[in-house]
């Protein structure tokens, strides 16, 4: 690699690079909405010129999706910990979901996405064929007997990964007013999620039956 820009530091190595120009994308979403960012502000955010920046994404979209990417493994770990006390397949979708709703606002990467203004990055990193697999690769991994409610192939696991994806997208781009709280959450998805799993919805008189309206402020 050469050694000119990168503010008088360069990388040793092409994904040190590529990290490189991610923080300082990161750097730019922090001051500004996604939809005022250009390359050159990355460019100028690393210290290099728009041609490096092209040497390792050739397009804006690419770098943001890269950014929403750099932490998904971590998330991927964190929620499989929460989810590793779910004791049925219901359980564990309806968790999936609350988890993702109140943990992705504050991500630094994903988080980042979805607060600056453009949300339509955010969504299309998260519907993705690789964002599926990463969700089915979470379910997959939590100890319950996905094959008694039916799941019984990968193809199967992304469906149903892909449908709590796009449940949690919608929680948080269009919440309510006032907003759900998290027993709420799980009563919606349990009623009208968890019979496909399984799962019983509440029985009329529970106190999360949504007979009952909302709960009280």
């Amino acid at each position: 690699m050469g050694h000119h820009g990168w503010q008088g530091n360069p990388p040793g190595a092409e994904d040190q690079a590529r990290r490189r120009l991610v923080e300082a994308a990161i750097a730019c979403i922090g001051r500004t909405d996604v939809s005022k960012i250009s390359l050159s502000d990355v460019a100028n955010e690393a210290g290099v010129t728009r041609q490096t920046v092209y040497r390792y994404f050739p397009s804006l979209s690419e770098i943001l999706r890269a950014v929403g990417q750099a932490g998904a493994d971590e998330f991927a770990e964190r929620m499989q910990q929460h989810l590793a006390a779910c004791e049925s397949p219901a359980e564990a979708a309806v968790e999936s979901v609350v988890f993702a709703v109140r943990t992705v606002p504050d991500e630094p990467y994903m988080g980042l996405l979805l607060q600056a203004g453009d949300p339509d990055f955010f969504t299309a990193g998260s519907t993705s064929p690789a964002a599926f697999g990463l969700g089915a690769r979470i379910l997959r991994n939590v100890p319950v007997d996905w094959r008694a409610v039916g799941v019984t192939t990968d193809e199967d696991l992304e469906g149903l990964a892909e449908v709590l994806m796009r449940l949690f997208i919608s929680f948080l781009q269009y919440p309510s007013s006032p907003p759900l709280t998290d027993d709420r959450i799980r009563s919606l998805v349990r009623r009208w999620v968890g019979p496909a799993l399984g799962g019983l919805p509440p029985r009329h008189g529970e106190p999360d039956d949504l007979t009952q309206g909302p709960p009280a402020r």
